[in-house]
């Protein structure tokens, strides 16, 4: 089986690891903050914030951002469930804006009309989570005027684009987005076994990111009530959690971070080699969003049903059964039971559905051969045009 995405480790990661697991620290100490030091460097950025998973770092970072009861959180129905759970965990309700069916990004033009609407209801949203789908941004220019002018916090969940640009910049930069969060886990672009980080370029949301990730305690004497009792002297200052990412992590992750260019380079060749080779088939392939350069997390194409002898689901079997081992990104959030209940129903975001009906996510990772390549498009060659 081709997997549609896989981890590529090598003797550097491992010598990496083994030399933190013989030294004095394995969770947080010395390689987790030159690890947040590197990434912040990669990406132009103040300060990153390391914690042990990307919805982590969602969930402190819309905490930073003050979201909490009675607040909105608007975000992409096209995305994992992290991107909206992350505002259901500060008590604040969820609300999804459709995707453009070119790009399948948040529309920033339905933004622009939604938050119109809403603004007159009252009920603007105090963040909004903006999903940087298969790898490459949102129409990020746009999305920062309009939190500018409705004075929302823009969070970009860059989870699927690590070495991504925006506007010639690296994703990360803080140049649009107040907050970027990343996703360190196997399948993205590098690893850290699990793990992530928020990106910012406030030394103001950097500290309390930093305080929140470990139960909202504080060593510094100005965040401090009354003078410290001495070297051990810590207080709890507000309500966080233990979200710290270990020094193991963070050794995997420094080790990796210098084949960042050549994973993303390697994901841009196969982009363009199944560009060149599907343009024939059934299909509809991926559309740039203006100002990206993806890091290509995902290959993800839509079936023209209409010119298929099988549905959805025969084609995803079909494929699985021959080796090519296909998912599916994303079901749409609103139609899981949990969003349901909220009150969402299918017919709320068409576009979303439309495309879920019809999306597919081929083989891509770093790893992967032309030979595999062509496999995967002489299968889909033998059941799409038998």
């Amino acid at each position: 089986m081709i997997p549609y995405g896989r981890q590529s480790i090598d003797s550097a990661d491992i010598d990496a690891v083994v030399q933190v697991l013989q030294s004095d620290w394995l969770t947080q100490g010395p390689t987790l903050a030159r690890f947040e030091a590197a990434m912040a460097h990669y990406c132009h950025a103040g300060h990153g914030v390391a914690v042990c998973n990307a919805t982590a770092a969602l969930h402190i970072a819309c905490l930073a951002a003050g979201l909490g009861e009675g607040d909105w959180l608007w975000t992409s129905p096209n995305t994992f469930l992290a991107s909206a759970n992350c505002g259901r965990y500060c008590g604040a309700q969820v609300d999804f804006v459709d995707i453009d069916p070119h790009t399948l990004n948040l529309d920033a033009g339905k933004l622009a009309a939604k938050l119109a609407e809403a603004e007159l209801q009252g009920r603007l949203p105090k963040v909004v989570v903006a999903v940087a789908f298969a790898g490459q941004s949102c129409d990020l220019r746009a999305i920062a005027e309009l939190a500018s002018q409705y004075n929302f916090c823009l969070i970009e969940d860059a989870a699927h684009a690590v070495g991504a640009r925006y506007a010639g910049r690296p994703v990360g930069c803080g140049e649009f987005a107040q907050m970027t969060v990343f996703s360190f886990h196997p399948v993205k672009i590098i690893t850290t076994g699990e793990g992530g980080m928020v990106m910012t370029n406030s030394p103001e949301l950097a500290a309390r990111l930093q305080r929140l990730r470990s139960h909202g305690m504080t060593r510094e004497p100005v965040d401090m009530d009354e003078p410290s009792h001495g070297p051990w002297y810590y207080q709890q200052v507000e309500l966080g959690f233990n979200y710290r990412m270990t020094d193991l992590q963070a050794a995997l992750g420094l080790s990796q971070l210098q084949r960042l260019d050549a994973f993303v380079g390697r994901r841009r060749e196969l982009a363009a080699r199944y560009e060149r080779l599907l343009g024939e088939l059934p299909l509809t392939l991926p559309t740039a969003q203006v100002d990206a350069e993806s890091a290509w997390h995902l290959y993800v194409v839509r079936l023209n049903l209409g010119h298929i002898a099988m549905d959805h689901l025969q084609v995803f079997e079909a494929l699985r059964e021959a080796g090519v081992g296909v998912q599916v990104h994303y079901i749409p959030v609103h139609l899981q039971p949990y969003y349901r209940q909220l009150g969402f129903a299918a017919g709320d975001f068409p576009e979303a559905e439309q495309y879920y009906g019809e999306a597919l996510s081929l083989p891509l990772f770093a790893a992967m051969t032309d030979g595999e390549q062509d496999r995967v498009v002489a299968t889909l060659q033998q059941v799409l045009c038998p």
